[in-house]
């Protein structure tokens, strides 16, 4: 890839917020109202959590010298089998987690237009949604960072704005109400909105999928990772909270554009209408560079041998269109085989599904960080931050596994389990002999 065709830094940090925002804090005020103000706490854990992972990445990817991406940095410690598996879990939680981002935009749309869809309507709307921001990357990453920039806006102003000029709509009275409204025991409160909280950060890692389409990646993805995580957490916890205490709890919870409705409520119905179509065309930009990121991955696996090589193939304008038209056909059936009487129900299952996929390729990259550092010769302080804040990330990520509940443990393991299988049946093409395969070496080693 040219340079002239990649994405600067700034570029790559607004794609890297996008991914997080856009496919996060716009369904957030209704999750989290059904905790409560409460769930405060559950952001304090995933801000600290994170910041965490956010921090071992950036060294990752200023250290890795394989393929960027969390596939080469669990190919550290796990060989081509945890890449494989890295990169593996990571496009399944994508493929998943793409659908719900649709499903959110959506879910504005149908309240801006006033719409009443039956379950089959509304699933046919979000596979158009899918489609189209697929197209829209058939011309390259330097598009995808263009319209990416411009989409930003669409959630980064109204979240901005409301975190800023909220405080004089925000009433004390309504945001005490609204702390427990179900009496729940602490641990199971904090518990019921960790996966919320995580699903607005999943993307920090996304600067480090993209590493081959932006410039300088060993100082460039860093400050991606770390700039877009510390902005964007800042932004949710302010918004998220002042937005509990414009609208009461029973309200908030029931509505499908929460951001619309408390624009209503500080404003007018125009304004809050205004928001909606601004949120819907932020949540379209993050969908469209959320399907760029997972065809990159796509294609950087197909390079490896991992996936079929119809996902390396690209066109002149460095696209994987092939394996773009591929992704979103999978994700048409799986819209249909997630239908569901409630558009909020069917967004909490991927939700859930999507956490527990995307989980497991940071807890990968998190284990072969030691094997990393001493591998590239990193010792002392910097060895001994990197370390700690490895732990913490592991530590985060397995309490977010368990917070996610039982049924999306199930299909998430089932999933994973699946893919050894299916790295199986990559390693018989990639290890014609055993006494000449990379991995009888690595077994004499």
């Amino acid at each position: 890839m040219s340079s002239s065709s990649k994405m600067s830094v700034t570029q790559l940090t607004l794609l890297t917020a996008l991914n997080m925002m856009g496919s996060g804090i716009i369904m957030l005020p209704t999750k989290l109202a059904e905790v409560g103000t409460f769930s405060i706490v559950s952001w304090i854990i995933t801000a600290g959590g994170s910041t965490a992972l956010a921090y071992a990445f950036a060294k990752c990817g200023m250290l890795s010298r394989n393929r960027g991406g969390m596939g080469g940095y669990a190919e550290y410690a796990f060989g081509k089998s945890g890449s494989f598996l890295a990169n593996y879990a990571y496009c399944v939680s994508l493929l998943i987690a793409n659908i719900a981002i649709a499903i959110s935009a959506v879910g504005y749309a149908v309240a801006l237009f006033g719409l009443k869809t039956s379950p089959v309507e509304t699933c046919l709307l979000t596979i158009g949604v899918l489609w189209i921001c697929t197209v829209l990357n058939f011309k390259g990453a330097k598009i995808t960072g263009i319209i990416s920039n411009f989409s930003a806006w669409g959630v980064i102003l109204p979240v901005a704005g409301l975190s800023v000029i909220g405080w004089f709509w925000f009433d004390p009275a309504t945001y005490i109400a609204s702390w427990n409204p179900n009496h729940l025991p602490t641990f199971d409160a904090v518990s019921a909105s960790i996966s919320m909280t995580l699903w607005a950060f999943l993307g920090l890692e996304s600067a480090c999928a993209n590493s081959e389409a932006v410039d300088n990646p060993e100082k460039n993805v860093p400050k991606a990772v770390l700039g877009a995580t510390l902005g964007v957490a800042v932004i949710y916890i302010l918004s998220t909270n002042i937005a509990a205490g414009i609208v009461g709890n029973a309200e908030l919870v029931q509505s499908t554009a929460p951001f619309g409705l408390v624009f209503s409520t500080m404003f007018n119905g125009t304004v809050g209408n205004i928001v909606m179509g601004m949120m819907i065309i932020s949540c379209s930009g993050s969908l469209l560079s959320w399907q760029f990121t997972i065809a990159r991955v796509f294609k950087s696996s197909a390079d490896e041998g991992y996936f079929p090589k119809w996902f390396s193939k690209v066109t002149k304008d460095d696209a994987p269109v092939v394996g773009m038209t591929i992704i979103v056909s999978i994700q048409t059936l799986m819209s249909f085989m997630t239908i569901s009487p409630s558009l909020y129900r069917q967004f909490n299952t991927l939700v859930d599904l999507a956490v527990v996929t995307n989980v497991m390729p940071y807890l990968l990259s998190m284990a072969a960080v030691f094997v990393m550092l001493k591998a590239e010769g990193v010792t002392g302080k910097q060895a001994k931050w990197v370390k700690i804040m490895a732990v913490i990330g592991t530590a985060y990520s397995l309490y977010a596994l368990y917070a996610a509940g039982f049924s999306a443990m199930m299909y998430g393991a089932l999933a994973t389990f699946a893919g050894w299988f299916l790295y199986g049946l990559a390693a018989e093409k990639l290890f014609k002999h055993p006494h000449d395969s990379k991995l009888a070496m690595a077994a004499d080693d």
